[in-house]
């Protein structure tokens, strides 16, 4: 009996129509990155484990796909090493490569290998697939695609207001109504300071990241578990409950963290950029969000988040501030800011939501019926013509019944189909066909694109 075939849980294929979906992301991502001044690079699937190890924290670490070294991989192993098992030690010793957990690590690499050539500050947009072993389920996959844009040798918060105009302007374009939530690391750490918890400052962003998956017990059981006292878990309750407009909640801030310079700070940065995009005349609401921590520890200051407001999908889009990324390659010094669109979450939306747009999603949009060699030859001529004029037009390659060419257009939701038999050939002309209505034109080739340009045969 043969083998089912299978692909890896946590993937998926795309059909032809949904690849047109999906291309419809990428281009309206790409041409708005552009609109702003973005440059796009590419970076290898795969990095040195030295590039991506211990830059995502303890989690992000065991999420990371390894790579077995090419070869006898267990030459250098010992009998004593195996018989440990160790998995982290053994990992280290038969792996050399990941394929990469995120597009922001290999960014700063290409910066560090690149600085001569580039000029700062470096605005850049990468478009690629990632890969986290995580656990499959509705909107979180193993491998799925990111759609970064980074700003680094900038220090001006000018930079993180641009990024969110960018979010505005493509959920705009998607016509997916968003909220995009801000928060900034350094209130986090000024929130881990007043509650006396200093030194738990990353149990408590990784616990608070987790927040509106796990739910508030959850979250207060985890971080006593991580140590935190009685009295400091009692001390940021308020805090994460803190409601009103984000005026507001920045100014109980400045009371509840007065005595946290680091915090003050944070509060500071976050006004800015809150006044700055009040300004901007932005579509979706925009919203301080002290639950908001995410949980990557390269973070520094403002860190985004976007959720969908008309179905229920984790984040779609996020990012922030990183001060000093490049360092732990030898570049020290070098702030950036960057955001990422999370585009299979993005599809999975627009298909729920039924949000594509006709034509963003056509596929061919005329057939050249094939009756045999000298009609083919005709129609490959006008088909030329047509693909010129910018109509998707194929010629259908066999000469076969008849019922079968238009079973295929029909299969293909190809909206018009062209016939050419010896009368037509005589009188250079073509009988069009709208595979929608079943009317038919008798056309010349000028007038068959005019024709298909406006969709219809009346």
């Amino acid at each position: 009996m043969a083998t089912k075939t299978s692909i890896p849980k946590g993937t998926r294929d795309f059909s032809p129509v949904e690849m047109a979906k999906r291309n419809y992301i990428f281009n309206t991502i790409r041409e708005v990155y552009e609109q702003y001044g973005f440059q796009q690079i590419e970076t290898p699937a795969m990095e040195t484990l030295q590039t991506l190890m211990g830059k995502y924290g303890e989690e992000g670490d065991k999420l990371l796909f390894k790579i077995l070294n090419s070869g006898d991989f267990l030459n250098k192993v010992g009998d004593e090493e195996l018989k440990e098992a160790n998995p982290l030690h053994l990992a280290a010793r038969i792996c050399e490569k990941g394929l990469r957990y995120d597009l922001t690590v290999p960014f700063a690499r290409f910066v560090v290998m690149h600085r001569e050539e580039i000029q700062l500050p470096f605005k850049r947009y990468q478009i690629q697939p990632v890969w986290r072993a995580d656990r499959p389920q509705k909107g979180r996959y193993r491998e799925f695609y990111q759609c970064d844009a980074d700003v680094v040798g900038s220090n001006s918060l000018l930079n993180e207001v641009e990024l969110m105009q960018i979010v505005d302007t493509v959920f705009t374009k998607f016509g997916i109504r968003v909220r995009i939530h801000i928060n900034n690391r350094k209130i986090l750490t000024g929130i881990a300071e007043v509650i006396g918890a200093k030194e738990n400052i990353v149990d408590i962003t990784v616990a608070i990241d987790k927040l509106d998956k796990i739910g508030l017990d959850n979250v207060n059981a985890e971080l006593k578990e991580k140590g935190l006292s009685d009295e400091a878990i009692d001390k940021l309750q308020p805090i994460l409950a803190l409601a009103g407009s984000n005026e507001e909640k920045l100014q109980r801030l400045k009371t509840l963290l007065a005595d946290s310079e680091v915090g003050m700070k944070g509060i500071e940065e976050a006004e800015f950029i809150i006044s700055t995009l009040n300004e901007c005349d932005l579509n979706n609401e925009v919203m301080v969000d002290l639950t908001l921590a995410r949980g990557l520890n390269y973070y520094t200051g403002a860190i985004f988040e976007v959720k969908a407001l008309d179905t229920p999908m984790g984040s779609i889009t996020g990012g922030g501030r990183y001060d000093n990324l490049t360092g732990i390659f030898g570049l020290p010094g070098i702030s950036g800011v960057g955001i990422s669109f999370g585009a299979d979450r993005i599809f999975d939306v627009l298909n729920t939501l039924d949000l594509y747009p006709k034509e963003a999603v056509s596929g061919t949009q005329l057939v050249f019926i094939n009756f045999g060699e000298k009609e083919a030859r005709y129609s490959m001529n006008v088909a030329r013509e047509c693909r010129c004029a910018g109509i998707k037009t194929e010629v259908y390659p066999d000469s076969v019944k008849m019922k079968k060419q238009m079973a295929y257009a029909n299969a293909k939701n190809i909206p018009f189909v062209a016939i050419v038999g010896e009368d037509e050939m005589a009188k250079g002309i073509v009988s069009l066909k709208n595979m929608e209505t079943g009317e038919q034109l008798l056309v010349d080739t000028k007038q068959l694109i005019e024709v298909i340009c406006n969709g219809k045969t009346e």
